[in-house]
This record gives C-alpha cells, structure tokens and sequence, in this order.
C-alpha cells in the first residue's frame, strides 16, 4: 500500500490511486461526471495545474467550465494560445491585453502599422491550427535570475522590471512550442483543451472571445458597448497622464517616495470628471428631475454621490438625496435565489410601487415621509422624516438598480440622468497580465467590510460569488443605457489597499474551501508595493469610503 494513495472528491467517493499519478489522469476517469471539460483542480483547496503529481492522501476537485476558477483558466490558457499565434505570425510583434469587453477580452497588436481585419483572420486561424495540434502548455519553474535572463533576451522590459522586483526565488513560465510566457495562474495542460473561441476585429485592435461558465459550450452572443470601451479608453488616457500603465512603474514612484505625485493628480483628475458631470446636469437643470447612481459593489457610489451633490450646489443646484435600502420590502417578503438564500439584490427585492408613488408626489411639490429601514428586524418603519422638494431640486437617487427603467416607471426618461459608476482600473501587471476589476473591487470589499461591518474576509469570500451573480442580472446588461459613466479607480488604490487585504486573507486556512481564493488575491498583492502613510488621501475620496477617515462617513 505504501505506493498507493486513497483520493476523495467531493462528492464523497474514494478512490485508489498509485502514488506519483498526475491529476490530468486522474481527470480522464472523472470526466463522465462533469458537463464540460476539466480543466484545473483543487487539492486540498489549492488549485493545481492537471499537470500536477499525487503523492500523498488528498481531497480533489475537479474544476470544468462551468466553474469560476474553471473558466479563468480557460480563458488564461486561450489568451496564450492567441499570444503564441501572434508571435508566430509576426515575430517582431508585440501584444497587450488591455480589458474585458462586449464578453471578451479587448487586446492590441503592435506590428509597425495598423492591424487590420485580414490579419485578425490570419491569428484566428494559426489559433485554431494550435488547437487542433493540441499542443502541450508545459510549466516549467525557473530561478528567478533565470527568468529575467529569459525575457531581457527577447526585450520584454516591463517583465523584467516586474520580476526584479518580485520577492521570491523562482517563477513560474509556460511553454507553448517554442513561444514562452509569465502568465499569472493556472494553465490547461494542452491548447486542445480551447476549442470554443473567436477572434473579432475591434478597430485598432481585437476582441478575443470565449464561452462563459453559464454556457460553456458555445460563444455568447456579441453585443457592441461603445460607452464602456470609451470609458476604459479614458482610463488609458488617465494612465498615460499618470505616466503610469504598469505595476512596475507604481512600484518605483512608492520606493523613491514620489508617490504622493501620483496621489495628488488621480484625485485630482476624479474631481475634474466629478464636475464635469455636474456641469453636464446644471446646464440641462430645467428637464433634469431625477439623478440616477448605479454600479456593482464596492465601486464607490455612495461617496461619488456626495462629491457629485457638493458640485451641484457649487453650480447653484440644491439636490436632496434619498436611499433606496429604505424602500426594501418587510424580510418575510424579500425573493430567494436558486439557493434559498434572500435574494437582496433582485429589483422585487425593493417595494416598487410605494417607490414610485413617492417619486411622483415628490416631483408634484407634495411633502412625503420617507420610510426607515431597519435592517435587524428587517421591516420598514416611519420615524418622521419628512422632505418636499421645490421645482428646482433634483434627487439623487444611489442604488444597483439606477439603470433599469421598471425602477423609476413614475418618472418619463427624459427627466433622469443616469449614471454608471466602477472600477475600471488603469494599471494592469504587465502587457500581458491584466488586472480584473472584479478583483480591484474584491478586495475594496474585504477591507470595507472589515472596517465598517465586523465581517472577516472569510465572510466577503463567501458570499461574493452571489454578489457578482447579481450583478451579471441587475447591473451589466444595463450599463449601455447610461448617459454618462464615472470610473471610480485610482490608480494607486492598490499598494493602499494592500497594508488592510492582506492580514485578512492570511487569516483564511486550508480548511477553508475560499483558502484558494484567499491565496490568489495574495499572490496578486505581492506584486504591489505596500503604501503605508495615508495622511495624503484627502478625506472625500473614493478611497476612504473602505479604509476610513471618510469625511462622509463617521468612522
């Protein structure tokens, strides 16, 4: 027995094994159980590659496409499959992967002169030739000296500055033929693993898409989304201003002790946008009666809200806000979701017809008392508040819900203004290694709900996938109606962000199945700086709205 080990999976069921099997055999005999490909594992709640050996006793679980940690990989191993179809095609070319868009991933391909249509067909069908090759993505662990000298011969000079300056001895490289890669997480073991993609020419560059884990066997429908495309290419621009893309050139500012620079001009560049908007609203203050603030969690509504009505008031406009969490409907009514847990972030989840009804008296001049929420006993109750809005006052209104019309029936579209608020943040990790800004949320959340809720970053993992799954619902299908879009990222957020994340998600052990989650955001903080002096942080930004010392907030 001594070379066989006992696995149990998930479900409960053990197996024999002989010691030194690889999980991508492992996964062959397992795969009749899933309804779409294995591409990773959990082994104890660590995610490995299927490349990885068994040596020992262990819980294993299989992650397919229809996963989260499933369909990152997926796309991660894609996106280098395309890189190594473009190096290929175009050996002095270069790529970088700059953000999600239209439900794929918007990259750019630098060849000496435009990209066209003709060549994205051309990589989409190297791609595919690669495919069909099934090819195999090996790993290799490389010291990290090694590494450097890997990438300083062919002049990837943004990896190099990242890896010196990485605290660890060894790195991770990929190999897919002879095009190698520093790819942040885990691989599929072979590029015949990605057979379900295509490639979309987005003038200048390209969308690169895939299947999303609802449906993993097929190609979402495109839909065009020209307002957030020119939302992240304002964040390009801001970056650029910042002369600051990539998360070695952040590091450098905080270890020559120039980052209060970088400080300065972020929060100075939301202030002017900030106003700009405001402007935008007083200049059509005669039709404008309802202002409208939406974005997922953690993009910093509540506090854009309040900066946006102190520049209202610069502009002679008096807005008065009130709070949708108060017209919640009684718990007892309150939906479920596919799980039994209260579905708080479902439009029924809110008591739209007095929502409504207030709307309407309140735009008519009537008085209205404005409910209370309570939210220990879960019920509605009135404690008096009255308020009555005079011709000239907007409300601002701040909710997930701000996008969708059956929110605000009451009130006809030509008297709102909605606005989207996330963020879309401007640094990625090198050309090839983005940042997503669900993590960059996340992670504002771990330490927001930390600081303000008593919740331990055990809590926010877990309930986290039901917050995006609420999002993917109420939020994003309705971010092209906005009139106007705010990207609340500050470029420096993160190395802040890191001296409160961290402690928390070290605190989450392998008994934990959120260890792997936990161990991710980690990784991704250890390549940041840490800033510790917070005195320059002005106390209305965004940023304070998690970490404290808001002037918005008693703390």
């Amino acid at each position: 027995m001594e070379n066989q080990i006992t696995i149990q999976f998930v479900n409960g069921e053990e197996r024999v094994y002989p010691r030194g099997t690889s999980l991508r055999d492992v996964a062959r005999d397992r795969q009749g159980l899933h309804a779409s490909a294995i591409v990773a594992a959990k082994v104890n709640n660590s995610i490995r590659d299927l490349q990885a050996v068994l040596t020992g006793p262990c819980k294993v679980e299989f992650l397919d496409l229809h996963t989260e940690d499933g369909s990152k990989t997926y796309q991660r191993s894609l996106t280098f499959v395309m890189i190594a179809a473009i190096s290929e095609l175009f050996p002095h070319g270069e790529v970088t992967v700059e953000h999600s868009l239209s439900k794929g991933l918007y990259c750019e391909v630098y060849l000496g002169r435009d990209l066209t249509p003709e060549d994205v067909v051309n990589i989409e069908e190297r791609m595919r030739r690669i495919v069909a090759e099934d090819r195999p993505i090996i790993k290799q662990e490389l010291p990290l000296a090694d590494a450097i000298a890997l990438f300083e011969k062919v002049g990837q000079t943004e990896k190099v500055k990242l890896l010196q300056q990485l605290k660890r001895s060894s790195v991770t490289i990929y190999y897919c033929g002879t095009v190698y890669d520093y790819l942040s997480g885990t691989m599929a073991p072979s590029s015949g693993y990605l057979p379900i993609f295509e490639l979309k020419y987005y003038q200048p560059g390209l969308i690169l898409r895939f299947p999303g884990k609802e449906q993993p066997d097929r190609i979402p429908r495109y839909e065009e989304q020209p307002k957030l495309a020119e939302i992240f290419a304002e964040a390009e621009r801001w970056g650029k201003i910042l002369n600051c893309g990539y998360v070695a050139t952040l590091n450098t500012y905080v270890q020559n002790e120039q980052f209060v620079d970088i400080i300065r001009v972020a929060e100075a560049l939301h202030e002017k946008k900030i106003a700009q908007i405001a402007d935008f609203i007083s200049e059509h203050r005669s039709e404008v009666r309802v202002i409208l603030v939406a974005g997922p969690s953690s993009s910093g509504k509540t506090t854009f809200a309040q900066r946006l009505g102190i520049q209202l008031r610069v502009n002679g406009v008096r807005p008065v806000s009130i709070s949708l969490d108060d017209y919640f409907v009684d718990r007892a009514h309150t939906p479920r979701d596919e799980k039994g847990d209260y579905d708080f972030e479902s439009i029924e989840a809110i008591e739209l017809t007095l929502f409504n009804d207030h709307l309407t008296r309140l735009l008519a001049g009537q008085e209205v008392e404005i409910p209370y929420y309570n939210f220990l006993n879960g019920q509605r109750e009135y404690r008096g508040d009255k308020i009555k809005l005079d011709q000239d006052q907007p409300l601002i209104i701040e909710g997930i819900h701000g996008l969708n019309e059956r929110l605000t029936t009451a009130v006809s579209r030509e008297h709102k203004v909605k606005i989207y608020i996330s963020a879309l943040t401007q640094l990625s990790i090198d050309n090839h290694n983005r940042i997503p800004t669900t993590d960059a949320r996340l992670i504002r959340r771990i330490v927001r709900d930390s600081q303000f809720r008593g919740h331990d970053a055990i809590k926010t993992l877990k309930i986290w996938p039901s917050v995006r799954r609420g999002e993917e619902r109420n939020i994003f299908p309705y971010q092209e109606d906005a009139d106007i879009m705010f990207n609340s990222a500050l470029i420096y957020e993160l190395a802040v962000l890191k001296h409160y994340a961290e402690p928390l998600l070290e605190k989450v052990t392998k008994t934990e199945p959120e260890y792997s989650e936990a161990r991710r955001l980690l990784n991704f903080l250890s390549y940041f700086e840490q800033i510790n002096d917070c005195d320059d942080i002005p106390t209305n930004s965004i940023l304070r709205e998690f970490i404290g010392k808001s002037c918005f907030h008693r703390t």
